[in-house]
C-alpha cells in the first residue's frame, strides 16, 4: 500500500515562492506596459523595468522576512508561556490538554489516557501542537520565505524584462500582455500541481486579476502621456 501524498508541508515555501513569482510577473510587466504607453523609445521601458525587478525582489524578500519573523515571535512568546505554565501547574495543563482531546471526540477517559502518554513524552510539544497549533510543518521560517520570495520574484521578472529588450517598440504593450499571461498562466499551473489543487481555477484566477492590473497601468501610462504630450 502506497502512502497518501499530502501537501500541506509546502505550505510555508510555496506561498512565498507562487506569490513572489506571480508579483515578479505582473509587477515589472505592468510597470513596462506603464511606461511604454507614455514612452517613444525603448531605455525608458528598460530602466523601469530593470529597476522594479531589483527592487521589487528586495522589498519582497524583507517584506516576507519581517511578516515571517513576527510570527516566528508570537510563536516563541506561546512556548515560552506555555513552558513556564507547564513548570508551574502540570496538573492544570494536564486537564486542559485532556479537555481538547475530549472536544475531538474522545471518552474523559480515553481523553485523559492520551493526555498522560503525550505529557510523558513530550508536554510541551503536546501543548504546541494540540493547544497552540504549532508543529514542524506550519512553524514559521523566516529565511526560507524571504529567499524563495526573492528567488521567485527575480524568475518572475526577468521574463518581462527579456519582453522589453527583444519585443517591437510599437508593438510592445501587446508583447508584455500576451507573454505575461502566458508566463502567468504558467507559474499558476506550476503552483497548482505542486500544491494538489485544481488547475483550471488557478490559471483563471491569476490571469483574470493580471489582465485588470496590466490594463490599469496601461490606462495610467496613456494618460499621463498625454499630458506629457
Amino acid at each position: 500500500m502506497e502512502l497518501e501524498k499530502h501537501y500541506i508541508n509546502r505550505s510555508g515555501w510555496l506561498r512565498a515562492a507562487v506569490l513572489g513569482a506571480n508579483d515578479g510577473i505582473l509587477s515589472t510587466t505592468s510597470l513596462a506596459i506603464g511606461v511604454a504607453a507614455a514612452s517613444t523609445t525603448r531605455n525608458p521601458v528598460i530602466l523601469a523595468t530593470l529597476a522594479g525587478l531589483v527592487a521589487g525582489a528586495l522589498s519582497m524578500a524583507a517584506g516576507e522576512y519581517v511578516s515571517v519573523s513576527s510570527q516566528s515571535d508570537v510563536e516563541a512568546a506561546d512556548l515560552k508561556r506555555e513552558k513556564k505554565e507547564l513548570e508551574a501547574m502540570p496538573e492544570v495543563e494536564l486537564k486542559e490538554l485532556a479537555k481538547l482531546y475530549e472536544k475531538r471526540g474522545l471518552t474523559h477517559q480515553l481523553a485523559m489516557e492520551v493526555a498522560v502518554q503525550l505529557t510523558n513524552h513530550d508536554a510541551l510539544a503536546a501543548h504546541a501542537r494540540d493547544e497552540l497549533g504549532i508543529n514542524e510543518i506550519t512553524q514559521a521560517k523566516p529565511f526560507q520565505a524571504a529567499l524563495a520570495s526573492a528567488c521567485s520574484f527575480i524568475a518572475g521578472g526577468l521574463l518581462p524584462l527579456l519582453v522589453s529588450f527583444v519585443a517591437p517598440l510599437k508593438q510592445m504593450i501587446y508583447f508584455q500582455y500576451t507573454c505575461s499571461i502566458i508566463f502567468l498562466a504558467f507559474s499558476g499551473a506550476i503552483a497548482a500541481r505542486a500544491g494538489g489543487s485544481i488547475i483550471s481555477k488557478s490559471i483563471i484566477r491569476i490571469c483574470f486579476w493580471g489582465t485588470f492590473a496590466m490594463l490599469m497601468s496601461a490606462l495610467v501610462g496613456y494618460l499621463f502621456g498625454a499630458k506629457a504630450g
